[in-house]
């Protein structure tokens, strides 16, 4: 072999050796960048789960069941946990007083029509009405204690949209959960649509289940108006708690009227303040606590009952105050429960002297113009008590109901004669006095909120 074939062979080979060396090279390198980014993309999607996942208390937040600590939960140091029952009209866990619930009924909206569509004039009347079990049974007895075949009965004939529970009717913890529980299970035997089952439970005076059957128990919530908002929500939340866990789903507080007038007695120290811009923040807290808490929640009493000197249990209470001083004062607490996420507005019976000169149930002044239309207030509107004096005392028991659906409310609370109201409203649809659309638009309204937190299977 010549010296020229003998340096072009190790030439070649050299190229070789280099070609293979590169290749080593180069695979290495992928081999490397892939390993690495493998790696990175799973780390990241780790931390980003972690981040979402875990709270700082350590809960899993991604558990429905569970949620992280602190006021924003609606779960307080050292306060129980919000329940979580899922019995039939239990509202399950807590959920944050948002706009997200209004948009969440509107999944529902196809649901309610149709519902509504096959219900009968008397079934959609019936859901107009709260009502104690008494007035239910026709005062057939004098104290219900029990749910039994007497409610079963009532309830296949007047369908109501809820019951509301007094002291009397609460005799232990144990026989209260039962004969709500039992009133439940009538409810889907029935195949009703779920109902509310209401409590009067404010703290203070007016405390139902605290004062027969061992809930917390509260001071007025005048006398917690220095702690803070923090304390209005914990009261809230615990008082909301507690009632839940009896099976209540719709506490009829917190009172958003302001002491205003010292010779006031029917409100006085319900009220949380007497200064209208405090009761409006703290009220605004109280929501938030009863909402978080796991029951529904009704500002009371529109427009505002701290500047009467009468109480409209007994007999007309009558409020001088003009629209320009209602907006610059007693509105502020109800403007700020209804931003809160206020589930209903209870409307009062005060008499409205220099306004229209009627009971604010039964005026649309009040109802439609001011509550609907200057507050923005599209949600349930139930009115006090329709057996109280203030206006029991004017109209019968048939006409007071129908004035009230002429004027704006949806849910009648407690008439004096509930089969005479459910009578009249009806009779006042076959006669055109009100008319059927009129009824399914208060229907509408109350179903939406069921089908909120509490469905309307």
């Amino acid at each position: 072999m010549s010296k020229n074939e003998k340096s072009r062979g190790g030439a070649g080979a050299a190229a070789l050796i280099i070609l293979a060396a590169v290749l080593i090279i180069i695979s290495a390198v992928v081999i490397f960048f892939f390993v690495r980014d493998s790696r990175s993309g799973n780390a990241g999607d780790g931390a980003e789960k972690s981040s979402g996942a875990v709270s700082d208390t350590g809960e899993s937040v991604d558990d429905p069941e569970k949620t992280p600590g602190g006021t924003e939960s609606g779960t307080l140091p050292g306060d129980s946990q919000s329940p979580t029952e899922t019995t039939d009209e239990g509202i399950s866990g807590t959920e944050p007083a948002t706009s997200e619930n209004s948009e969440k009924s509107d999944i529902y909206e196809g649901e309610i029509e149709q519902l509504i569509s096959q219900m009968s004039l008397h079934e959609k009347v019936c859901q107009l009405f709260i009502v104690t079990p008494e007035s239910l049974t026709g005062n057939a007895v004098s104290v219900a204690t029990a749910s039994g075949e007497m409610t079963k009965n009532c309830l296949e004939q007047y369908p109501v949209g809820g019951l509301i529970y007094f002291a009397q009717n609460l005799e232990s913890m144990s026989q209260a959960q039962t004969m709500l529980s039992d009133a439940k299970n009538i409810r889907q035997e029935l195949g009703m649509i779920p109902m509310f089952y209401g409590v009067d439970e404010e703290g203070g005076k007016v405390a139902r289940c605290a004062e027969t059957i061992g809930t917390t128990a509260f001071q007025s919530m005048y006398d917690y108006k220095d702690m803070g908002e923090d304390t209005a929500y914990s009261n809230a939340f615990t008082i909301a708690s507690d009632v839940a866990g009896v099976g209540f789903n719709l506490d009829f507080a917190p009172v958003a009227d302001t002491w205003s007038n010292p010779a006031n007695t029917v409100i006085g120290k319900r009220a949380y303040s007497d200064d209208f811009e405090q009761t409006a923040e703290l009220v605004a807290s109280a929501v938030k606590g009863f909402r978080d808490g796991g029951v529904y929640c009704s500002l009371k009493h529109f427009p505002g009952h701290g500047d009467t000197a009468e109480d409209s249990h007994f007999g007309m209470a009558t409020s001088y105050k003009t629209v320009a001083e209602l907006e610059q004062n007693e509105y502020l607490a109800f403007k700020s429960g209804i931003e809160a996420g206020a589930d209903m507005v209870m409307v009062g019976h005060m008499t409205m002297a220099n306004v229209d000169g009627l009971p604010a149930s039964v005026s649309s002044t009040m109802i439609t113009d001011e509550l609907r239309g200057k507050l923005g207030y599209d949600g349930v509107v139930v009115t006090d008590a329709l057996g109280m004096g203030a206006v029991a005392n004017m109209y019968g028991s048939a006409d007071l109901a129908v004035r009230v659906l002429q004027a704006g409310g949806d849910i009648l609370l407690m008439p004096a004669d509930f089969y005479s109201a459910v009578q009249g409203v009806e009779n006042a649809v076959a006669g055109g006095t009100l008319t059927e659309e009129r009824i399914d638009e208060s229907v509408r309204r109350i179903l939406k909120l069921k089908a909120e937190k509490i469905g309307l299977e």
